[in-house]
């Protein structure tokens, strides 16, 4: 009895705790109005329920993957492909933002480097992709 009763607690406080992440992950996209940005950039209106559909699966799986423990034995092309969808994905959130907040446009105007800003964009998207390439590839892995 004092195992289902513990079990529940733990249920129930990692319940709690993946709707305030949860509801802090969606403000942080709502308000920032990332996904809506990346979407109008894409001019891919028509695939909203699409978006949606990948942000919630995403977060779910994500979830679970977090918190089930399980560990996959997987070829490096595989990993690979994976981490370059988890650095496609983090280089575009990060673009996305530095965008919306106009980060870099400020920088590179105060600096007199204008030209360079699709160049500085592209650095963060490639580098985020490199970085998620070597956490799936080199730390995951082993």
């Amino acid at each position: 009895m004092a195992t289902i009763l513990s079990n529940l607690i733990q249920l129930f406080v990692g319940f709690a705790g993946g709707l305030a992440v949860g509801c802090g992950f969606v403000a942080f996209l709502t308000v920032l109005g990332i996904i809506p940005r990346l979407i109008q950039l894409s001019k891919t209106n028509k695939l909203i329920k699409s978006y949606i559909g990948c942000v919630v699966t995403g977060t779910l799986f994500g979830t679970f993957m977090s918190f089930a423990g399980i560990h996959w034995s997987q070829p490096s092309i595989l990993l690979a492909v994976w981490g370059i969808f988890h650095g496609v994905f983090n280089g575009m959130l990060a673009a996305a933002l530095t965008e919306v907040l106009n980060v870099f446009p400020l920088i590179t105007k105060r600096i007199g480097l204008n030209q360079y800003l699709l160049w500085f964009l592209m650095a963060i998207v490639f580098g985020k992709i490199a970085g998620s390439l070597f956490q799936w590839i080199i730390l995951v892995r082993y």
